[in-house]
């Protein structure tokens, strides 16, 4: 009998809409020179609320990406994936042809999806009557068509679906794409998070529970990672995209390859809906279990993208470090790009999941300001 081996799983093509900018190379360059994306809401009027900043993704216009009679069939987050899916496949110079569409998949979640079109149907059917919804309210805020419509856009029609798990929902679709090519299920997968939701309810709720940082008067300076005077997140959005793809596959084609994945685990705390416990014990073991899954030693590990979302968690993140790497973590590079960004929710694995990428790629650390 011959043993089965995983097959081998790199990344060839990236696509980001983020706060910072729209597309890989500027958002790129801005956050290595530690440029900040927060500022004033400017969604909606925020004057009464006790947090007005948020890190919004400038100057994007969905024309750009998506034919103008399918814009209106869909909430914002759908836009962004599908605009940060089209970057990564331009990228990888991927053509899905029909006879392999089987075999090219999409993992693309959001971990609260569609709450503006909820917010503004709700108030339309109060205000206007249920005759005036729109018929394609349901399918534009379900999450899961973010990586439906980005299936129909390239006609992929491989495995298709969306993990929600709140902030670590990016990274989940990553892993799951990746394990999808390791068993042979998949060739490729177009992989990575999507979230717009800088709306009152959103704001209104995250800050009811004390989550979000106050320093509306320095916006620029509120996301504060692993500082002393961190008072919460700051509300972001955007989109990444990760295009995988089996080794043989990328190098049949000639697909320039940016890295290669390696190791994923997953697992729960199952102690609170918030907060991890103060040993961390979770998070040390689901990144020992990754380690182990790689095949690596800990001292080959060159950079950490910590999830530092700038709240009371940043601390325990910080003991997890130590004591998965001991002395090592002293002299291992650990930093948060969500000082530039925000806290992109559902889309922060895949924007960050290519932010790593590139400082791997490039050899070149993104700074933590602030």
């Amino acid at each position: 009998m011959t043993e089965w081996r995983p097959r081998r799983v790199v990344v060839t093509g990236l696509g980001l809409v983020t706060p910072l900018d729209i597309g890989v190379s500027n958002t790129w360059d801005k956050l290595c020179k530690g440029q900040s994306g927060i500022g004033p809401i400017t969604r909606f009027d925020a004057g009464q609320y006790p947090v007005q900043i948020a890190g919004e993704v400038k100057n994007f216009d969905p024309s750009m990406f998506i034919e103008k009679k399918e814009i209106k069939k869909m909430d914002t987050f759908i836009h962004f994936a599908i605009a940060a899916s089209q970057e990564a496949v331009d990228d990888a110079k991927l053509v899905v042809n029909q006879d392999e569409a089987d075999r090219v998949g999409v993992y693309i979640g959001a971990g609260i999806g569609g709450l503006p079109a909820i917010e503004h149907y709700h108030k339309v059917l109060l205000e206007r009557g249920p005759d005036r919804v729109s018929p394609f309210f349901i399918p534009m805020v379900i999450i899961n068509l973010a990586s439906g419509q980005v299936a129909i856009r390239f006609g992929a029609k491989g495995p298709n679906a969306c993990t929600v798990t709140a902030c670590a929902t990016g990274n989940h679709c990553i892993g799951d794409g990746f394990r999808l090519i390791q068993r042979g299920e998949a060739d490729v997968m177009l992989v990575g998070g999507a979230e717009s939701t800088i709306c009152p309810t959103a704001v209104a709720g995250f800050a009811a529970a004390k989550a979000l940082s106050r320093r509306n008067d320095e916006p620029e300076r509120a996301s504060r990672p692993f500082d002393k005077d961190r008072d919460g997140f700051v509300i972001g959005e955007g989109a990444g995209v990760l295009i995988l793809e089996e080794l043989e596959h990328a190098k049949s084609r000639g697909a320039h390859i940016y890295a290669e994945v390696i190791g994923y685990a997953m697992n729960s705390d199952a102690f609170h809906i918030t907060a991890p416990p103060d040993d961390g014990a979770g998070a040390v073991t689901c990144m020992e279990r990754a380690i182990q899954d790689a095949g690596i030693a800990k001292e080959s590990v060159g950079y950490i993208n910590a999830h530092a979302t700038s709240t009371f968690a940043d601390r325990i993140e910080t003991q997890v470090i130590k004591q998965v790497f001991g002395e090592r973590a002293y002299s291992i590079p650990v930093g948060s790009t969500k000082s530039m960004t925000g806290h992109l929710l559902g889309a922060a694995g895949g924007i960050e999941g290519v932010f790593s990428i590139l400082a791997l790629h490039h050899g070149i650390i993104p700074p933590t300001i602030n």
